[in-house]
């Protein structure tokens, strides 16, 4: 579980978000929409740890992220929109391992985790082979296995699929559902709340840095983002 507490956090003398509290369940599928300019990607790093809440406090499991970052971390892990943001290794393998290394996972385990999460996203096949030569696609989908080999409990997703095409899209949708059908907790950002709609539980509209709406995604109506500013 994750809970924010009457969380504020600016740049510089802008304020990004003001005074939010909310809670985020296990298991919850939670798709977070708004503007762009609204407080999205502020939020989705407060939540592991990325950023820390200029006041008010966030916890994971009871655990604040200004005192317990590293194990947060670990807890949450982040896909981000663009995969070269994230993409530290030039060759797959050893990009998914990067963590694990970091950790001192034990050399077996790493490989059995790596091969296993590989053959998971299906693309065992292009274990060996410099990202620089992947597709876009392909990329956001080593970028993912970065974070699945860590094992999260939570997992967020900064608009992942904003530049994929119409299949990849599909296919990173497909994988977010079924890792929320495993027992994953998600956290989705979104302009497109379609896509969400598929698997989302609960919803957030994020308006000026504030809470404009949170509850039940079915509750999510086209009257209601476009309340908001939002395409229907």
């Amino acid at each position: 579980m994750i809970t924010l507490k009457n969380v504020s956090f600016s740049y510089d003398e802008k304020q990004a978000l003001s005074n939010l509290s909310l809670t985020i369940r296990k298991n919850d599928y939670l798709m977070v929409l708004g503007r762009n300019g609204s407080g999205k990607s502020t939020f989705l790093k407060l939540l592991n740890g990325l950023l820390l809440p200029m006041a008010g406090d966030v916890r994971v499991e009871n655990l604040s992220t200004r005192l317990h970052g590293e194990e947060i971390r670990q807890k949450v892990g982040m896909v981000f929109q663009n995969p070269d943001d994230q993409l530290v290794a030039s060759i797959v393998r050893e990009d998914i391992a990067f963590g694990l290394e970091n950790l001192g996972v034990p050399l077996d385990e790493m490989q059995r985790r790596i091969a296993a999460i590989l053959s998971k996203m299906g693309i065992a096949h292009l274990s060996e082979q410099n990202v620089n030569t992947l597709s876009y696609g392909q990329k956001q989908l080593v970028a993912l296995c970065g974070v699945l080999v860590m094992q999260p409990s939570c997992i967020v997703f900064d608009e992942p699929t904003t530049m994929l095409d119409p299949l990849n899209r599909k296919n990173v949708m497909d994988m977010i559902i079924r890792l929320h059908t495993e027992g994953n907790t998600i956290v989705h950002a979104t302009n497109d709340p379609r896509e969400a709609r598929r698997g989302a539980t609960a919803a957030l509209i994020l308006d000026r840095g504030r809470a404009g709406f949170h509850g039940h995604a079915g509750k999510v109506t086209p009257s209601l983002l476009r309340r908001f500013g939002l395409n229907a």
